[in-house]
């Protein structure tokens, strides 16, 4: 297929991109920052520069083009938000930006469209020890602060179902690809965490590119896939296996209070939040088996990347 694939510079982008190549697909890289076009021509896609918040820009960036399916990536999350402010572009970029994107789509021809979504639409808050599938209530609005996030990741699906051909990734909490970023963060302990307790799905970068070409090549129209692992697991049970994998310090331990007044962003979801996520449709519609099943194995992985680096 020939793909636009709208964030390709980012950090599930770039490794999205060799993917979908090594795959025989085309590409057409949508990015705003013309600093990352040279890396992408030479992965060998072609890349369009626009901001995907501009609509004319992105028009006029895709005109005189062909694609088969286009696939959102966007995010502005190359910093992790400590505030709910900080996730208010990102917000956007699933609501204004998809709205885009399929705009593009239509003029490119492309009738199949993914988005990114991710599981936290389930709500931010204990879903208990159910596990939780794609037929259960999702961005349902709380009452709080994390109701702009939830309505943003219920527009992005909502936009997406109304394709021919829509398809939401629902990703756990993405890690694996940043293998030398995180080791930087764990090193100045600039990863608190808490005795909170409440588990999470994750998903290694890998894993989630695996699974965002299987739902490309086969995924049901206005179907939502869970891509998690098969192993949920708390904040603090990952952070501190990436530190000992890593060869950095343990991450220090806040109170819950002095960790919701730094960040009330991450608390939302590292403390309030624990859900239990089923990827049984993943696994049986699209074929598809994480690599790295659990946490454990993941993070062996960034140690052996990290050493391959250095070497």
């Amino acid at each position: 297929m020939r793909v636009l694939l709208a964030g390709a510079s980012g950090a599930l982008g770039l490794p999205l991109t060799r993917a979908l190549i090594a795959r025989g697909h085309s590409v057409l890289g949508l990015m705003h920052d013309a600093a990352h076009a040279g890396h992408l021509a030479a992965l060998g896609a072609q890349p369009l520069l626009a901001n995907a918040l501009d609509r004319d820009g992105v028009l006029s960036a895709v005109r005189g083009h062909r694609a088969d399916a286009v696939i959102n990536e966007l995010t502005s999350l190359r910093k992790a938000p400590l505030r709910h402010s900080g996730m208010a572009l990102t917000d956007r970029l699933r609501s204004e930006g998809t709205a885009n994107l399929i705009a593009a789509a239509e003029i490119l021809g492309a009738r199949r469209f993914l988005t990114q979504s991710i599981i936290l639409g389930y709500g931010y808050r204990d879903c208990g020890d159910r596990v939780l599938t794609e037929d259960d209530p999702f961005g349902r609005p709380a009452g709080n602060d994390c109701d702009p996030h939830l309505a943003a990741m219920l527009a992005t699906e909502q936009l997406t179902f109304a394709m021919p051909e829509g398809v939401a990734l629902r990703y756990g909490l993405l890690y694996g690809g940043d293998a030398e970023q995180m080791r930087t963060l764990l090193a100045k302990r600039l990863l608190p965490m808490t005795g909170s307790v409440g588990v999470l799905g994750w998903v290694h970068h890998e894993d989630a590119v695996a699974a965002t070409v299987a739902a490309l090549e086969q995924g049901g129209a206005g179907r939502a896939y869970n891509v998690v692992d098969d192993q949920p697991a708390s904040w603090q049970e990952v952070y501190s296996a990436m530190a000992a994998a890593l060869g950095t310090p343990s991450p220090p331990r806040l109170p819950e209070w002095t960790f919701r007044l730094l960040a009330p962003y991450v608390a939302a979801f590292a403390v309030d939040t624990s859900m239990r996520v089923s990827n049984a449709r993943a696994r049986g519609e699209l074929g598809w088996r994480p690599a790295y099943p659990t946490y454990r194995a993941g993070v062996r992985a960034m140690r052996v990347d990290v050493s391959a680096r250095a070497a």
